[in-house]
C-alpha cells in the first residue's frame, strides 16, 4: 500500500511541476508577444497590421494557458483524493 502512495505523491510532484513549467512558458509567449507588438508599433490585435508572429504567439500562449487549466483540475482532483 504505502508504494502506490508514494508513486502517487511522485506523480503529484510531478504534474505540480509541469504545471509551473507551463506558467514560466506563458511568461516568456508573453514577452515575446510584447516585443513583437512593440517592434510593429501595432498593440491591437484586432488591426489590420499587427504582426502575425505576435498572432501566432498569442493562440500558442491561449492554447497553453488552456492546457495547464486542464492540468490544474487534476491536480486539484489528485490532491482531494490523497
Amino acid at each position: 500500500m504505502q508504494a502506490m502512495s508514494r508513486s502517487g505523491a511522485v506523480g503529484e510532484l510531478k504534474l505540480d511541476a509541469l504545471i509551473a513549467d507551463l506558467w514560466w512558458r506563458v511568461r516568456l509567449l508573453n514577452t515575446d508577444i510584447l516585443e513583437e507588438e512593440a517592434k510593429a508599433g501595432v498593440f491591437d490585435p484586432q488591426q489590420p497590421t499587427y504582426p502575425p508572429l505576435a498572432a501566432s504567439l498569442r493562440a500558442r500562449r491561449d492554447n497553453l494557458v488552456a492546457t495547464i487549466g486542464m492540468l490544474e483540475q487534476r491536480a486539484a482532483s489528485a490532491h482531494e483524493a490523497a
